[in-house]
């Protein structure tokens, strides 16, 4: 069995970049590409996965015009992440086009586990990527999720605002993280059915529990955080100095 790991970072993360650029006034790269303490954020997360003894092989799913750039950086700075099998492909517009391409591109087995994770979510501990393997293993599809620790409230939409609707349980309610993981076969069963039907998901575990498979949580880390403004990187900053 191998574990391969999918990272799609082909967006733009127009959240930092229009809020970076609001402060700087002026272009800024795209969030996966800006530096955390020196080091694109993406290489941070690249290195978490390239160290994990149990991962075999990496895809990077980029946009066409920075490929060839950013296997360049890679070769120059970060030549330690080289040291598993790195490809990197085409992505999408959208995350699901991007995964989906780094899916076809595998050489995997039905048994074969793929986990994906988020290009912006690089402190990622090895112990849970490790459980996310084993849960995988054992269910089929596992996600790494947190706790929700603020009361959840349920809200209607409506022209004036947001009217709540009703309170969820916290005791029912986790934050998703990543990496999710999965089987290969039930992740393509998954990417198949969502693709003829025209079905875009949120992430790759509400895809696979469209398709009818049962979905573990296994426990992630409030650390563990996806870098989506401009807070999240001085957030990112203090956890990588402790």
């Amino acid at each position: 069995m191998k574990v391969f790991v999918i990272i799609p970072a082909a967006g733009l993360g127009t959240r930092m970049s229009a809020a970076s650029s609001a402060r700087a006034k002026k272009s800024v790269p795209s969030k996966q590409f800006t530096e955390l303490n020196g080091t694109p954020i993406l290489i941070h997360t690249l290195r978490k996965f390239a160290a994990s003894p149990e991962v075999s092989e990496i895809s990077v799913a980029l946009r066409k015009s920075e490929i060839v750039g950013f296997r360049n950086r890679l070769e120059k700075e970060a030549k330690d992440a080289l040291a598993k099998k790195i490809q990197l492909v085409e992505g999408g517009e959208h995350r699901q086009q991007s995964v989906a391409n780094a899916l076809t591109a595998l050489t995997a087995t039905s048994e074969d586990i793929v986990l994906v994770h988020d290009a912006v979510r690089p402190l990622v501990t090895e112990e849970i990527i490790r459980n996310v393997i084993q849960a995988a293993q054992k269910y089929g599809a596992a996600i790494a999720g947190y706790p929700a620790v603020d009361t959840v409230k349920q809200v209607e939409r409506t022209a004036e605002g947001a009217v709540i609707t009703t309170t969820i349980p916290r005791e029912r309610v986790v934050m998703a993280q990543t990496p999710q993981g999965f089987r290969y076969d039930v992740l393509k069963k998954a990417f198949d059915e969502a693709g003829a039907d025209g079905f875009m998901g949120t992430d790759e575990a509400s895809l696979v529990e469209r398709s009818g498979h049962k979905v573990a949580v296994v426990m992630g880390s409030p650390q563990n955080i996806k870098i989506t403004t401009p807070a999240d990187m001085d957030l990112a900053e203090f956890y990588l100095r402790r």
